[in-house]
This record gives C-alpha cells, structure tokens and sequence, in this order.
C-alpha cells in the first residue's frame, strides 16, 4: 500500500484557467492521490468548478478566506496532512502538470527526500517562442544570483541553495511541520520557505522528471524588467502582486 499523497492546488479568480489545469490532474499516470483545491476567496466560478471535476481520484474544495497564496497553502497542507496525508505535492491553477508528474513526486520521497523542486518551463499557449525565451532567461538569471545572495549562504543551512518553484514541489508531511510550513504571506514565499526546510534537513532533490508547464502572463502584465525585478526578489514594487 503507497502512503497517501495529496496534491494541493491554491486558486484565486483562477476559472478561465482551472480547467486545463484539473484536466492535467486528471491525465496523471498515476492517479492514486486525493486532489484539494483551495480557495483563496475567489469572486468567481473557481470554487464551482473544482467541485464539479468528475476524476479517477477524491476531490476537496476548501475555502480560505484570509489572503495570500501562503495562507491557501499552509491551510491546504495541514488540512490533507490533519486527514491522513504522508506526502504532499503543490502545483498552482495557472500551471499544467505533465502526466508523470504525479509519478515522479511520489518517486522522490518514497526515496528518502524529504523536499522535491521539480523543472519549470513556460506554457506554449501564452507566449510564442520569444515570451518562452525570455522565461528561460529570467529562471536562469534568478537561480544564478540566488546561489549568491548573502542571505542564501549562511552556516545554518544544511543544504546548498537551489531555486524552488512553489508551483512544482513535492514534500512529506513530516518536513513540513518540522520547517514550520509556508510563511502565511502573499507571494513571493518561495524563497522563505526553501530556506525553511534548508535550515531543516539536507534531504532536498531537484528532479527533471518533476515537470510544470507555468504561466508566463507575469511578463504580459509587469514587462521583462518588471519580471525580472519579481524573479531576482526585488518584489512588484508599484504593480500587484497579482499580475492578473
């Protein structure tokens, strides 16, 4: 019997989008999870439409009310790990996992990880070749200067630093709690939360197989240097943090 793995997916305002990326839930190799969706107080039909998913697997909608993509997350974790959950997965509703994404989560902790970062690349309905281009770049040059960061390199850590996408991640329910969860924030919380389970554990693999198509609309809606400034942790400075 496989320890029971959730994947959690916070959404906000997310129903033009959610559908694609439940129906790439659905087209999983493996199939053997519980999916819970939630809420972060959507003015939309997001809520609806995840109720309504008919899947190979059990489906949760949750709402949480207080806002910040780390408030859905940290609530959508300790709620699948306060029902049963050993592992847990985390993409996010504007993003396509491929179909051995699943598969691959589960292969990383069921080795010995405690934390598993998976490969982001850009969505090819959003953007053309140039807008992929662009993303690839921008990845790059945040991961590269975030090996760098003083604040990434101090003693206390366990593992070297690597860039972690919050929408392609894999976790045991064990870790988390140890780490203290997701900073119940809004975005960007990626960093503070890799930090966290750095100054934790050394058991962290980044798996190629781990595989999520992420949105690029950040770069429609701040421009390249805009989404550089986000990528490199200098934040939204005047626009949102919701590039909606």
């Amino acid at each position: 019997m496989t320890a029971p793995l959730w994947v959690i997916v916070p959404a906000y305002n997310e129903a033009a989008r959610i559908t694609e990326t439940l129906r790439a839930l659905t087209a999983q190799t493996d199939t053997d999870f519980t999916l819970l969706v939630v809420d972060n107080g959507s003015a939309d039909a997001t809520a609806e439409i995840a109720r309504g998913l008919v899947a190979p697997f059990p489906v949760h909608v949750l709402i949480e009310p207080e806002k910040g993509v780390g408030c859905a997350v940290d609530t959508g974790f300790r709620h699948a790990i306060a029902n049963g959950a050993v592992h847990l997965a985390r993409t996010d509703a504007d993003c396509l996992p491929a179909p051995g994404w699943v598969a691959a989560a589960r292969r990383a902790l069921v080795d010995g990880r405690g934390l598993a970062c998976g490969r982001v690349v850009a969505r090819r309905d959003e953007h053309g070749p140039l807008g992929r281009a662009w993303f690839r770049l921008l990845v790059t040059l945040a991961a590269g200067f975030g090996r760098f960061r003083p604040e990434h390199r101090g003693p206390e850590f366990k593992a070297p630093y690597r860039m972690h996408a919050g929408n392609n991640m894999a976790i045991t329910a064990k870790l988390y709690e140890a780490c203290g969860g997701m900073p119940r924030r809004p975005s960007p919380t990626d960093r503070t939360f890799l930090n966290r389970v750095r100054r934790t554990t050394p058991a962290i693999v980044h798996s190629r197989r781990m595989v999520v198509a992420n949105s690029t609309r950040r770069i429609k809606a701040y421009g390249v240097l805009g989404t550089a400034r986000w990528y490199l942790g200098q934040g939204s400075g005047i626009l949102s943090a919701d590039p909606r």
